[in-house]
C-alpha cells in the first residue's frame, strides 16, 4: 500500500501513556502527538481543510495565491497543500517566532514577511493587518483567515475529536490543549461533548492573553494584554473559532514553566515536542488537585522540537532570559564552555620561552607538560615562571623539564564540583579530567568562579 501523496498521511497520529512527568497526577494522562503529521503539526489538518472549503465555493481559484498570517505551523500545512496543490504561498509572521520556523516556510517555497510583535492588531504593522492587506490586493489572492475561518474548526470536529474517542474507547474524561486560534479545542471540544456531556475542556493560556479573563468574566480586557514568549497560544484577539461554551475551564502558564515542560517531556518522557506542549504539560500539574485515579486525560501536543532549537533547547538563551537557574554539578559539567577546544600543552624538551609564547597567545595562566608519547610528566603557571624569569633572565633558553612542577592531579568526570575545587588550591592551581570521549582537558579556579556566578 502507498499514499498518492504526502496530504493522505494527515491525521491518524498516535496517543502515547506519559509516566515520569506525571508521575504526581493520580490520573492517567495520554498525549496526542501530531507531529507525526507531514508538516510535524496538527495544524496540518485545518489547513488542508481550509484550502479544499476554500476551492469548493471559489474563492481559491487555480494558480491563485494563498496569503495567510501564521506563527509558523498554519504556513507550514498551507504551504506544503499549496505545494501539491499548485498555489504561491506568502505567510506573514512575528519577530517573536523562531528562526526555525521561519526557515521551514521558506524551505517548501514560501514568501515569509516578518512584522513586530509589539504592536497593536490593528496597527497597520502588525502581521494581522499586513497578511489581510495583501490578500486582497495580490490578484487571485485568498486570505486564509484562520482565527474566523469555520472550516479550522470544521478539521477538529471531523477527523482529531474522533480520532481521541476511538482510541480511547469512548473513556477520555477530560481534554486538554493549547489555545491560540481555538480551532483545535472549539472542534474537538464539540464533538467529544456530542458524544459525553461530561468530558471536561481545559484550555491553556498564557500571561499576556485575554483568553482566561474574558472566558470568566466576559470582559475583554487591554490591561491583560503584554508581550509573551511563549509561542502558538494565547491571543490578544477574540478570534471567531474559539467557541467558549465548549470550554470548561482555562488555566495560565507562565513562559518560564511551558518553556520548562517543554526540555522535561524531551528529557523525561522522550518526546520531542514544541512550547505548547510544555505549557500544556504545566497545566496539568497545576489542576493535578481536580483529578481522580479513574480519569483519562487526553492533553494535545501540537508541534515538533525542531522548531524550537534555537529557543528552548538552547541552553544560552534560557540563561539569558533567566529561565534556567540550573548550576554546574560535576567535572563533566564545567568543561561545557571549552570543551569544543584543544588542549594546549607544552613538549619537555620545548624551550622555556616556547612555554611563555604559549601562554601569551592564547591567554592561559596554567600549561600541562608532556613528554614524546602524550604522556602529562608536569606543569607550569605563570605566577612560578614568573617568579624564576626575576631569578634566571636567562630562562628562556632553558627547557621546560628542567623547571616544570609536578602534573596538575587528574579528577573524574563524574566528580562534584565541591571536590573538584578542593583540589585546586596554591600547589596545584588547575586539575585535569576527561570527558566522555576520553578527551583530555583542563579546569581552573577561573571556571569555578565563573560557573557559580553565571
Amino acid at each position: 500500500m502507498y499514499y498518492n501523496n504526502i496530504l493522505e498521511t494527515i491525521g491518524n497520529t498516535p496517543l502515547v501513556k506519559l509516566n515520569k512527568i506525571v508521575k504526581d497526577i493520580p490520573a492517567t494522562i495520554l498525549a496526542k502527538i501530531e507531529t507525526t503529521n507531514p508538516g510535524n503539526s496538527v495544524k496540518d489538518r485545518m489547513a488542508l481543510k481550509m484550502i479544499e472549503a476554500a476551492e469548493a465555493d471559489g474563492r481559491l481559484k487555480p494558480g491563485g495565491t494563498i496569503v495567510e498570517g501564521t506563527s509558523g505551523n498554519t504556513g507550514m500545512g498551507l504551504a506544503i497543500a499549496g505545494l501539491i496543490k499548485g498555489y504561491k504561498c506568502i505567510f506573514v509572521t512575528t519577530d517573536k517566532q523562531s528562526r526555525e520556523k521561519v526557515d521551514m516556510l521558506k524551505a517548501v517555497g514560501a514568501e515569509v514577511i516578518v512584522c513586530p510583535t509589539d504592536v497593536d492588531p490593528t496597527d497597520p504593522r502588525s502581521y494581522y493587518s499586513v497578511s489581510r492587506r495583501l490578500g486582497t490586493e495580490i490578484p487571485g489572492g485568498f486570505y486564509v483567515n484562520q482565527y474566523d475561518n469555520p472550516a479550522n474548526v470544521e478539521a477538529h470536529y471531523e477527523s482529531t475529536g474522533p480520532e481521541i474517542w476511538e482510541q480511547t474507547e469512548g473513556k477520555i474524561t477530560h481534554f486538554v490543549v493549547g489555545v491560540g486560534t481555538g480551532g483545535t479545542i472549539s472542534g474537538v471540544g464539540r464533538y467529544l461533548k456530542e458524544k459525553n456531556p461530561d468530558i471536561q475542556v481545559w484550555g491553556i493560556d498564557t500571561y499576556g492573553s485575554v483568553f482566561k479573563k474574558y472566558h470568566e468574566t466576559g470582559v475583554f480586557d487591554e490591561a491583560e494584554i503584554y508581550p509573551y514568549i511563549t509561542e502558538g497560544i494565547g491571543e490578544d484577539i477574540l478570534p471567531k473559532c474559539v467557541n467558549f461554551d465548549v470550554i470548561d475551564r482555562f488555566e495560565k502558564v507562565t513562559d518560564r514553566d511551558g518553556l520548562i515542560y517543554q526540555r522535561k517531556l524531551a528529557r523525561e518522557e522522550g518526546i520531542l515536542v514544541g512550547n505548547s506542549a510544555g505549557s500544556a504539560i504545566a497545566g496539568i500539574l497545576q489542576l493535578k488537585e481536580l483529578l481522580k485515579p479513574e480519569d483519562v486525560v487526553v492533553v494535545l501536543f501540537h508541534d515538533h522540537a525542531t522548531r524550537y532549537m534555537g529557543k528552548a533547547f538552547n541552553d544560552n538563551w534560557m540563561r539569558e532570559r533567566g529561565f534556567l537557574e540550573d548550576r554546574p554539578k560535576t567535572a563533566l559539567d564545567l568543561i561545557q564552555s571549552h570543551q569544543h577546544l584543544p588542549l594546549v600543552t607544552v613538549l619537555e624538551d620545548d624551550a622555556a620561552g616556547k612555554a611563555i609564547d604559549k601562554m601569551e597567545k592564547h591567554g592561559i595562566s596554567q600549561l600541562p607538560v608532556v613528554n614524546g608519547n602524550g604522556d602529562f610528566t608536569g606543569s607550569l603557571n605563570d605566577n612560578h615562571l614568573l617568579s624564576m624569569i626575576l631569578k634566571n633572565p636567562d630562562l628562556a633558553s632553558m627547557k621546560v623539564k628542567d623547571i616544570m612542577q609536578p602534573p596538575f592531579p587528574f579528577v573524574e568526570y563524574h566528580e562534584g564540583i565541591e571536590a573538584v575545587s578542593s583540589k585546586i588550591n596554591h600547589n596545584s592551581p588547575a586539575v585535569m579530567v576527561r570527558d566522555l570521549a576520553g578527551i583530555v582537558h583542563i579546569l581552573t579556579r577561573n571556571d569555578i568562579i565563573a560557573a557559580l556566578a553565571h
